[in-house]
């Protein structure tokens, strides 16, 4: 999945690789969703043909109506007779496109099939402010309902993207010309935080019309919790602490996603202001380093693929290293670690992984065994949850206070165990490693106040209440190192 058309890849618990939107869902419901919340049609088509090859259709001509729609129905249902009461599906894309056809008139048959009550459809839409006039306009939303009944879906409830409350004359109109009770246009303003959206949403009455809808009055929304995260946001103090990313993605935030909004959090624990800007790993050098990293008070380097940027990288985190900085490493950006410790402190020049340099006499960083034989790419590497064992008495079981994780990982490369003994000699220690010892998950410098970097993700676990704790060591040193 390429960042520049995905943004970040978000990996869930069981391996799946999915776009970032599941990420956003599970740090809003912080719950742990499965490779079965995923749904593209590349899936869909791949297992109707498998289906057609089989001979599941006995010879019968493959049709978008009824194959593929089942195909797209039995996803939603395979929810039914579990510990789940209620099943959210999104429909991506504008109504209307010609990839989202087939989605839409899936949910249609699902609606017919059930009772009025077990099935609701929430339709959102846009309100264009013209600031010019100092009005909203309903057009659009007027022919995106219009639309959405042509194909035989009539909403229940409106969510309408909007920048300014919506009038209540305005509402009454959207409400008659779209077939809608008022109480079920519901405003979906900008607001200052992202996190605040589903109490903006609920003083909408959003989740009320939802129960209403669906039979379940008996239901009150329960929000204290959040209540008291959104309180605590607006607590932060206006202490400002700056992180830099150094990666290689840089026009793309997105690709990092995860990552900021776990720095966010850790923020909102440290009851700080983060500020986090993108460092171009590419123009970062010897000559310059300083120049351009000396204005932040901790440095990240996450994830990636790829030799570009590379040598900037390493050059980022030995001005962290050498200089006291604060530092996360997140998994290339841990290999990178392992990588510029071995040139310059164990004087390997020619260290490198063999992502990069397959013929280096120093691989401190090789592919992993069971990767060797591998020549498909897609979904082949070590994806999702696994567990990491750590070591007593180390910054990592201070942050974590256990001495068993679990963490998911995206990677075909690793630390290489030959090193081991002169890397921690020479101080940078092993401080989690697999159950059995073979796989190195994080690393730490003994001489160094907040010098860490795991071969996992910590970012995919990270919750707005519950912060990945390497990126709350982070931010406490950050605001020690700013003073």
């Amino acid at each position: 999945m390429s960042p520049y058309e995905h943004g970040e890849v978000f990996v869930t618990e069981d391996g799946a690789e999915t776009d970032l939107d599941l990420g956003h869902y599970e740090r809003f419901t912080d719950e742990n969703l499965t490779k079965n919340s995923s749904i593209t049609m590349g899936k869909i088509y791949q297992e109707v043909i498998e289906r057609e090859r089989r001979g599941d259709y006995l010879g019968k001509t493959v049709q978008v109506i009824p194959h593929i729609t089942n195909a797209i129905k039995e996803k939603i249902y395979s929810f039914e007779n579990k510990d789940i009461d209620i099943v959210i599906t999104e429909i991506g894309g504008t109504v209307g496109d010609i990839e989202g056809l087939s989605i839409i008139e899936a949910i249609r048959q699902v609606g017919l099939e059930n009772p009025s009550e077990d099935v609701i459809y929430i339709h959102v839409t846009l309100l264009p402010y013209i600031s010019g006039s100092n009005e909203l306009k309903s057009k659009p939303t007027q022919h995106s309902v219009k639309e959405l009944q042509s194909f035989g879906i009539k909403p229940d409830i409106l969510v309408c993207r909007t920048e300014i409350d919506i009038p209540d004359n305005l509402r009454e109109k959207i409400a008659l010309f779209c077939n809608v009770r008022k109480e079920s246009v519901i405003a979906n303003k900008t607001a200052n935080c992202l996190y605040e959206i589903p109490l903006m949403l609920e003083k909408e009455g959003l989740a009320t019309q939802v129960c209403k809808h669906l039979k379940l009055e008996k239901c009150k929304p329960n929000n204290i919790e959040w209540e008291k995260l959104i309180e605590k946001v607006r607590n932060v103090s206006n202490k400002i602490v700056k992180i830099a990313i150094v990666g290689k993605y840089i026009k793309l935030e997105d690709s990092y996603l995860s990552v900021i909004e776990s720095l966010k959090h850790a923020g909102i624990e440290n009851g700080v202001t983060v500020k986090t800007e993108l460092v171009d790993a590419e123009k970062l050098t010897s000559e310059n380093v300083k120049e351009k990293l000396e204005i932040y008070d901790g440095i990240v380097v996450p994830g990636g693929f790829g030799n570009r940027g590379i040598e900037g990288k390493i050059q980022a985190i030995k001005y962290a290293r050498e200089n006291k900085i604060p530092f996360l490493g997140i998994c290339l950006g841990m290999q990178m670690a392992v990588v510029e410790f071995a040139r310059d402190v164990l004087e390997l020049p020619d260290a490198n992984s063999e992502e990069f340099d397959e013929i280096t006499e120093n691989p401190v960083i090789h592919i992993m065994y069971d990767q060797k034989d591998v020549t498909k790419k897609g979904g082949t590497m070590r994806l999702g949850a696994y567990p990491c064992v750590i070591k007593k008495g180390s910054l990592a079981e201070k942050l974590y206070k256990v001495n068993e994780i679990s963490e998911r990982h995206r990677h075909r490369f690793e630390y290489n165990n030959e090193y081991k003994d002169k890397m921690e000699k020479n101080g940078l220690i092993v401080s989690g490693t697999s159950p059995d010892g073979n796989l190195v998950e994080i690393v730490e410098l003994k001489t160094h106040p907040y010098f860490i970097a795991c071969q996992f993700h910590p970012e995919f676990k990270s919750r707005p209440d519950k912060p990945a704790p390497l990126f709350i060591g982070l931010i406490k040193h950050a605001k020690e190192h700013k003073k």
